[in-house]
């Protein structure tokens, strides 16, 4: 019935594909002995797949797959298991001949081990450490699973996979890489010589719910009063930095504020690694791009930056800035590109102005301490903290406003916070959201522009 995709018997086997299995039998959780039968059975299902997977290799046509529908696919990889295992005359269960064809399939058209974890809503992020240990992320917490691959070649193989999908490599010459999955989640690998144990994978994996400002305050994020805040500081055209640590929430923060942006503005984004999920009909996005394999033809955020001045923007809203995009990031936001926003890795607000200011210094340009705070003070009016706590849980922790500089030094007045208070059973995070008590520098800019907001309660509570 499914001819077409057998190979045909003067074709050789293609020797660059992996013949081993899809994903490793389960193994016992942490911590938990495994009973010697229970051993015996993961083993041998082990050498099934491992002979099964040689056997597709041999038998199906890879030139005809390309064209076939899933539906199609799947009947003929378990229709080819189904006939080496009665050559094998090996035995299995209903669901182990079920969990066999998924493997065999993710393995034929995904990537193996880890599609099932990629199809897991529950799942935030994906890391791997070498060929036999995948970490997950899940609520906020790291758990080992027990997915693992053969060998490092087969990590490897699907590392080639993911990265020359989107026309980039690694390799010795060009060790780490970052890339984008066909479903948009972030993509970084590190391979041997610089990876000592083995390559390194980590996913963040891209939502398909877009999280809204009222998801976060659902969530406990920040509160209505916060959320109130910061749409009146889009509304108004205030330049926003959001800052936090890796993992803290910086994009997922980016992209709610974003929708708060009015339909008619045209809005241009620019990232290393697009992830951005902006909901607004004129939105142009921009991806930089690393140097092929003779050293050149790369685009730098920088050169994207420079070029969206010249597309009319009324917004620019770069991914992350992390080097000398930056100086064309505040001029940028001081000629006229009012309501910009960015992202950047810093600890608090403070850090956050430290460190725009030693980007702009490690640019090479020689200017002035005090005229680039100048710059920065001019340029950034709103500096969001978000930060991961120690139990998991995302909070914004902090809103501080630039109001000016004095002197040497930038001015600052932070309008809330989070108010950690103590640890709670099982290490959880206690604390509440407060505002400061002090008045807006904005607030006349809000009652202008019609975002009046409520007097601040230094009780408020989240």
């Amino acid at each position: 019935m499914f001819a077409k995709f057998r190979r045909s018997d003067d074709l050789p086997p293609p020797a660059a594909l992996p013949a081993e299995a899809a994903r490793a039998v389960p193994r016992p959780a942490p911590g938990k002995a495994e009973p010697p039968e229970g051993r015996k059975r993961r083993e041998r299902l082990q050498e099934i797949k491992v002979e099964l997977h040689r056997t597709l290799l041999e038998t199906l046509n890879l030139a005809a797959l390309q064209t076939a529908s899933e539906q199609d696919l799947r009947q003929e990889i378990q229709s080819i298991a189904g006939e080496t295992l009665e050559r094998m005359g090996v035995a299995v269960t209903r669901e182990e001949r079920a969990q066999l064809g998924q493997d065999l399939y993710d393995e034929v058209k995904g990537l193996g081990p880890l599609e099932a974890l990629l199809r897991d809503d529950s799942v935030t992020d994906i890391l791997v450490n070498g060929s036999r240990q995948v970490w997950v992320e899940r609520f906020g917490r790291l758990e080992l699973t027990d997915a693992a691959f053969h060998d490092d070649r087969h990590l490897l193989r699907i590392i080639d996979r993911i990265v020359s999908a989107v026309g980039r490599r690694v390799d010795e010459s060009n060790p780490c890489v970052d890339a984008r999955l066909p479903d948009g989640s972030r993509f970084n690998a590190m391979i041997p010589p610089i990876a000592v144990d083995g390559p390194l994978v980590s996913i963040r994996k891209f939502r398909r719910d877009r999280l809204s400002m009222a998801d976060l305050v659902r969530f406990g994020t920040l509160t209505e009063e916060m959320a109130a805040y910061l749409r009146a500081a889009v509304a108004t055209r205030l330049n926003i930095v959001v800052s936090g640590g890796t993992g803290s929430g910086k994009t997922t923060t980016l992209n709610a504020l974003s929708a708060f942006i009015g339909g008619a503005e045209r809005i241009l984004t620019i990232e290393d690694t697009a992830e951005l999920q902006l909901q607004q009909a004129h939105v142009g996005r921009m991806e930089s791009r690393p140097p092929n394999v003779e050293g050149r033809g790369a685009v730098t955020q920088r050169d994207c930056l420079r070029n969206a001045l010249r597309m009319r923007p009324d917004r620019i809203i770069v991914g992350e800035t992390r080097g000398d995009e930056v100086i064309d990031m505040l001029q940028a936001m001081n000629t006229g590109h009012d309501g910009s926003m960015t992202t950047l890795h810093a600890n608090g607000a403070r850090d956050a102005a430290s460190r725009l200011e030693n980007m702009v210094a490690l640019a090479g340009l020689e200017i002035p301490t005090r005229a680039i705070r100048a710059q920065i003070a001019s340029a950034v009016q709103v500096i969001v903290q978000v930060s991961r706590l120690p139990d998991g849980t995302r909070r914004m922790t902090s809103i501080t406003e630039v109001t000016g500089i004095e002197g040497e030094v930038i001015a600052m007045q932070e309008v809330f916070r989070f108010q950690r208070t103590g640890t709670g059973a099982e290490g959880r995070v206690l604390g509440h959201f407060a505002a400061t008590g002090l008045r807006s520098h904005f607030a006349e800019r809000f009652r202008v522009w019609g975002h009046g907001l409520p007097s601040p309660d230094p009780a408020a509570r989240g």
